[in-house]
């Protein structure tokens, strides 16, 4: 039996405001698509914060510590 939680059978990619791994196929936080590029995110927190400033967390400006 797999746990879920532990499998790594999924995509991931790192969340740009807290450089977390995130599953791309259930992302926590959800995704956002930015000037062509699609952002996924550990939690909505993460995703709302992106939102109101992409530029600063793409050019590593802003980031939260997790």
């Amino acid at each position: 039996m797999r746990i879920p939680l532990f499998s790594k059978g999924g995509k991931r990619e790192i969340d740009p405001v807290c450089d977390m791994q995130v599953d791309t196929g259930k992302p926590p936080g959800g995704s956002f698509e930015y000037q062509g590029t699609t952002y996924y995110f550990c939690g909505p927190g993460c995703n709302r914060a992106f939102q109101r400033e992409p530029e600063a967390y793409l050019s590593g400006e802003k980031k939260i510590q997790m």
